[in-house]
């Protein structure tokens, strides 16, 4: 089976997600990765995806219909080069999660979300019922679409392959939408969703000042990604592109430290496959200290900023 990759990319750099799909696609065999983009934009992604290893062939779109990797442009043309291949495989990002339906729906074929195992050329497993129990299903389908869980799947080096680089066209503009500009929030702190160390704060910080008093500079010190409950971005004290949790991100690094969050399961949802977690609560009896392998019963106030100093 070969399966074709959907490749996310920015300024030519292409995303950890990315890497992750390309392992999970690797488990059926050969892999081929398909690049969109306005022409200088894909030429440079392109270029970098041919050294990801184990791809063995970059396919190109390029073009004012392709800038931005609009899904109403993109999916057309992945559903037609869909017929010389066997899979499609995307992250579950929010990017993916947009293409990878209208895929399916244009081949009439199911769609395979938030794959966390491929046990099998048409089984896998997925979470069901936020995390709480693992489904294990299997397709029928001529044709397989899915989506990964970039935190499930090792990434692929990103260095050490040659693929070739070949150009496709599609159907071009569906003239359903404009690529318009990207207004994306900009950090020099890790990607929430791969970092190797995660600070979440929860309602517990008060307020947005607070939440920028304790949160970051404790975040500062590990160098690690910040990261917030549903109900502190719900209470406005940061932007809700660092949510943690099942409406928000799925994190996995190697520590997660989550301050003043009660570990409702929408938030647990999200980080709870983290390698250690270190929950700080003044309440003993919160549902964090289930899932916590280190928990300070206290105030976060005295605690956080005494960790912070002690760094």
């Amino acid at each position: 089976m070969t399966a074709l990759v959907l490749v996310e990319h920015a300024g030519g750099a292409v995303h950890d997600a990315t890497l992750a799909a390309v392992t999970a696609a690797a488990k059926f065999g050969g892999v081929h990765a398909l690049v969109t983009g306005d022409s200088a934009e894909a030429k440079a992604a392109a270029e970098a995806a041919a050294k990801i290893a184990g791809v063995e062939k970059v396919l190109v779109a390029g073009g004012p219909a392709y800038a931005g990797s609009l899904p109403e442009n993109v999916a057309p043309l992945a559903a037609q080069l869909m017929a010389g291949y066997d899979a499609f495989v995307a992250p579950a990002t929010t990017t993916g999660k947009n293409i990878a339906p209208r895929v399916a729906a244009l081949l009439d074929v199911m769609q395979l979300s938030e794959v966390i195992g491929i046990e099998g050329e048409r089984t896998f497993t997925r979470p069901i019922y936020a995390g709480n129990a693992i489904a294990t299903v299997e397709s029928s389908d001529a044709k397989l679409v899915l989506t990964v869980r970039a935190t499930a799947f090792d990434k692929a080096a990103a260095d050490g392959g040659s693929a070739s680089i070949e150009d496709v066209a599609g159907p071009g503009d569906a003239g359903l939408s404009q690529f318009v500009g990207l207004d994306a929030s900009k950090s020099e702190r890790p990607e929430l969703t791969s970092a190797g160390i995660v600070v979440s704060g929860g309602r517990a910080l008060k307020d947005a000042a607070t939440f920028e008093q304790l949160i970051v500079p404790l975040a500062d010190k590990l160098g690690a990604a910040v990261g917030a409950s549903r109900a502190a971005v719900d209470a406005g004290y940061i932007s809700n592109d660092f949510q943690v949790g099942q409406t928000g991100k799925i994190v996995a690094p190697a520590l997660y430290i989550a301050v003043g969050i009660s570990g409702a399961i929408q938030h647990l949802a999200g980080m709870k496959d983290s390698k250690t977690i270190v929950a700080i609560n003044k309440d003993a009896d919160a549902p964090i200290f289930q899932v916590a392998d280190i928990g300070l019963v206290g105030d976060l106030f005295t605690i956080v900023p005494e960790l912070t100093q002690k760094l």
